[in-house]
């Protein structure tokens, strides 16, 4: 029997990546897991995935910037399956461009997704939360948002903001008996990172203590440390899962 036996994970972002070895990794440990993502993700292949290895799991459509859509998803959730205890909030976008031309849109979508997506998803689970008076909040905030990079001024703001939004929330909650952290992950394994050619990924690497970019896993089991037992008297932290390329 896992740790999080009897508990409901929500996850955002959960179809692909980081999201999905989330909502995997805590469905092994026995959480029940609400795995959300756009309604043209394909959520419910990770869903399978989960119930074939004997966990539990369903799919809750949604685009994180309605926050009206969120209100409801959570309401849904705990209808369904009898509370929140962890929230992952790991739905994100990237649209790169320099400073000097990028467009006002590229800039509000990354920061309506990323960073206003949290607030409106975290605010209705608080709630819940507070009323349960326990609960776990693990934001995916990223090392771009405490180091910065050239090129993504939308994505480190959206990410820096998330640091931020997490101190603020660890102060309001701590005294209900519900934790607050984030973690920053560096270069990981993606569809994206697939593409480089080999000088290019040994520039990447270089830059590295560790020797080979992460893996969606590794963060995931990072989640696992914050949300359970060992994890229990932190909050307010971000936990960077670089490698060694921010320290």
């Amino acid at each position: 029997m896992g740790y999080l036996e009897g508990k409901v994970a929500l996850v955002t972002g959960a179809a692909t990546g980081i999201g999905a070895a989330c909502a995997r990794a805590l469905a092994r440990e026995g959480a029940t897991v609400a795995c959300s993502s756009l309604p043209t993700d394909a959520t419910q292949v990770v869903v399978d995935e989960i119930i074939s290895a004997g966990g539990a799991a369903r799919v809750y459509p949604l685009n994180v910037t309605d926050g009206e859509a969120a209100a409801r998803v959570v309401e849904q959730v705990v209808a369904e399956l009898g509370g929140i205890h962890v929230l992952v909030n790991n739905a994100g976008i990237t649209d790169d461009q320099l400073l000097i031309r990028m467009r006002p849109e590229s800039w509000r979508r990354v920061l309506a997704v990323n960073l206003d997506g949290a607030f409106n998803v975290t605010q209705p689970v608080a709630k819940v939360m507070m009323k349960q008076r326990e609960g776990r909040v693990v934001s995916i905030s990223s090392v771009v948002g405490l180091m910065g990079n050239a090129g993504q001024t939308n994505y480190a703001a959206s990410k820096a903001g998330l640091v931020g939004f997490t101190k603020a929330l660890a102060k309001e909650l701590g005294s209900r008996g519900i934790t607050v952290n984030a973690i920053a992950p560096g270069f990981i394994q993606t569809p994206m990172t697939d593409k480089l050619n080999e000088e290019q990924r040994k520039a990447l690497l270089a830059n590295l203590a560790i020797q080979r970019l992460g893996t969606p896993e590794d963060i995931a089991n990072a989640v696992l440390f914050l949300v359970g037992p060992a994890g229990s008297y932190i909050t307010g932290e971000v936990i960077n899962v670089s490698g060694g390329l921010y320290m």
